[in-house]
């Protein structure tokens, strides 16, 4: 049983208000089922919230990806969910955390980076390139987000 608002953030699919980085992270580790509504005059003394009762089964594997990093993402994506994802990602702050990033993994793996490399063009290449420069995050499924950093992983480019 949780407060109304919290369980509907839970339940929430992509496209609706309260769909957020919450609804997502549990709805990927788990099937998430809103059982039924219970009304604030069920206890004494009545609080000053609604509740609902949800039903949470763990999703059995758990698909086979990098926490740390889907989190990440989803936090860069999630910031302003009304933003297409090119706009997300070409944020300053994002491209140099980014550059870093790759940067870092580059040099651990011995590969050479260009000396006139661009992230910011980098990132548009893939985003387009997968036609996904456009989409917002707020109306992206689970498989979406997957397919996002699963391409983004593919050109070297990771979160965390």
């Amino acid at each position: 049983m949780f407060q109304r608002e919290f369980a509907q953030r839970l339940v929430a699919c992509p496209g609706d208000k309260l769909y957020c980085r919450l609804s997502v992270n549990v709805q990927l580790l788990a099937r998430v089922d809103h059982l039924m509504k219970i009304g604030r005059n069920n206890f004494r003394p009545p609080p000053k919230v609604e509740s609902s009762v949800v039903r949470l089964e763990p999703k059995n594997p758990v698909p086979p990806v990098n926490f740390r990093e889907w989190d990440a993402m989803l936090r860069i994506l999630f910031t302003r969910k009304n933003k297409t994802l090119r706009a997300s990602f070409i944020n300053s702050k994002t491209v140099k955390l980014i550059d870093s990033n790759y940067r870092v993994y580059c040099s651990m793996k011995d590969v050479d980076v260009p000396s006139d490399f661009v992230m910011k063009d980098r990132i548009d290449s893939i985003l387009e390139s997968n036609n996904l420069n456009l989409v917002r995050p707020r109306t992206m499924s689970i498989d979406d987000f997957l397919n996002l950093l699963k391409c983004f992983n593919e050109s070297n480019i990771h979160f965390a």
